[in-house]
């Protein structure tokens, strides 16, 4: 794999501690705008604070433009660029139309069975690029296996760990089919920034390491009161754990996921109420419930996201510039986002969820009532300051019920499921019948529905081996399907790492 210089969003100060407070010998090697590993593990042992700047460097990259590795690209903007291109793969947001072409390498998985398409290495450039970079964290405190001594350092380790670990998870969805037996070999590891072009690990060598750093990560952060939400924290470390743990799938693990779920449930952050859920309006159309919207950070159930203010840069090259009809963004302009019509079709007509889509006055299923800019001006809001989310407390209350599901525990199972159901449907009493198969497919479609458009769905599909078919509404492939492992599903390892890594496959 080539070795991506980590371009961390460093304080000042560090250059300040490099010019001043350094010897001649450790300046003598280095661009003037680029920290070697070297150096900043010179400068940490001198102030470990001074590490946060490479943590702060790690959460830009999940939503600067550009950390796919391209300059012009349009869908390269992070961690929610790639929540729509699971979104697609798993077909619950439909492509509308292809003015722009955005996407339609997506859509029409070409992506999927070509590693020369630009977006295979986007989707790997960029979880490498954060994988490199908390390398870089972990070699400056000492290593993985470092015994720190400061609760500053702990936390700072755990922070680092958690993101490594974020990022080889996902790139387990995106570049292997399924976990198996473990035995596939998928990724190479880079648990270092010494080591040099690795071969591929098997997916038991990869999830241990990310159990393992996730479970690191939970113990370092146990103490760690984060100023804001972009910053991982112990909950999110669990979350993050839960994901993984339920996609290996096994007994154990699954006993697991429902103790971390529990945590996560009985902690500060309540489920998305009702109100916050989808926009109502009065007899004139005006919102009446403004916490609406999914656009706002102080929302109670959000556990990870970003607050996006001006001074982040953010434009049409964004998740609201690809999605919101009151962004000036493409699906205003005539590449709109919509729900499958399939998955629409069954939502239950009592949930209230059915009206997040908006199917009259010229709308064909775009979520304009789920996803919003608060001042909905179509096409009005050209500097980007609705908030980002990345995880909220609903995840864990649906992932109980299905690992509850999952282990024959029916009625837990439908305990949990309602709990986030009595808060979206008028009467779900027929939870109460189902048991089985039938409960954890119904499980599996809440998941979707309640997820739709934060790149949860392909997560679902996988870890449960599901079948998708696309809805009538599809541009391509409409009413085809295809199972959870099937080569459409899945990317392969990008033309560049193949012809760069030339261990890649011994």
């Amino acid at each position: 794999m080539k070795k991506f210089k980590f371009l961390s969003y460093i304080s000042l100060s560090i250059t300040a501690l490099l010019f001043t407070g350094c010897s001649k010998d450790f300046l003598k090697e280095g661009p003037t705008d680029l920290i070697s590993t070297d150096q900043l593990t010179q400068a940490a042992k001198q102030d470990p604070g001074l590490l946060n700047g490479n943590i702060a460097g790690l959460y830009t990259t999940m939503y600067a433009t550009g950390t796919g590795g391209t300059d012009l690209n349009h869908d390269d903007f992070g961690q929610k660029g790639y929540d729509i291109f699971t979104d697609m793969l798993c077909s619950d947001m439909v492509l509308g139309a292809v003015n722009y072409g955005w996407y339609t390498n997506i859509v029409r998985y070409q992506v999927s069975l070509d590693y020369t398409q630009t977006e295979d290495y986007m989707v790997w450039r960029y979880y490498y690029r954060i994988i490199f970079g908390a390398n870089t964290v972990i070699d400056a405190l000492g290593g993985n296996d470092a015994k720190l001594e400061t609760a500053e350092a702990k936390h700072t380790m755990g922070q680092a760990k958690a993101m490594r670990a974020y990022a080889y998870f996902y790139l387990t969805q995106f570049y292997s089919k399924e976990y198996g037996d473990g035995s596939q070999k998928i990724l190479p590891i880079y648990d270092n920034t010494k080591v040099p072009n690795q071969s591929k690990s098997t997916a038991k060598d990869v999830f241990n390491l990310v159990v393992s750093d996730l479970t690191d990560a939970i113990s370092n952060l146990s103490d760690f009161n984060r100023s804001t939400k972009d910053q991982v924290d112990a909950t999110v470390a669990k979350g993050l754990l839960s994901y993984a743990l339920a996609y290996r799938g096994s007994t154990d693990d699954l006993k697991q996921v429902i103790s971390l779920t529990s945590d996560i449930m009985n902690s500060h952050y309540p489920l998305t109420d009702s109100l916050q859920a989808v926009a109502r309006f009065d007899a004139n159309g005006k919102v009446i419930n403004p916490k609406s919207g999914f656009n706002n950070i102080s929302t109670p159930s959000w556990m990870w996201g970003v607050d996006l203010t001006l001074a982040s840069d953010l434009d049409l090259v964004s998740w609201w510039g690809q999605v919101d009809m009151f962004t000036y963004s493409y699906a205003w302009a005539g590449d709109p986002k919509l729900i499958d019509l399939g998955l629409y079709n069954a939502i239950r007509p009592d949930d209230i969820r059915k009206s997040q889509f908006v199917f009259t006055g010229g709308f064909r299923g775009q979520p304009i009532n789920k996803f919003f800019d608060p001042n909905r001006k179509i096409g009005g809001q050209r500097n980007v300051t609705t908030d980002y989310i990345y995880m909220r407390s609903d995840e864990f209350t649906l992932l109980n019920a299905e690992a509850h599901a999952r282990l024959g525990d029916d009625d837990l199972a439908r305990q949990s499921l309602k709990k986030l159901l009595d808060l979206r449907i008028k009467d779900d009493s027929y939870i109460a019948n189902l048991s089985g198969k039938a409960l954890l497919d119904e499980i599996y479609l809440q998941t979707r529905i309640e997820f739709w458009g934060e790149g949860k769905s392909y997560l679902a599909m996988k870890r449960l081996k599901m079948t998708i078919t696309r809805g009538s509404n599809h541009l391509y492939d409409a009413g085809k399907s295809f199972a959870y492992n099937a080569d459409e599903l899945s990317f392969l390892i990008p033309q560049s790492e193949v012809q760069n890594n030339p261990v890649l496959n011994k």
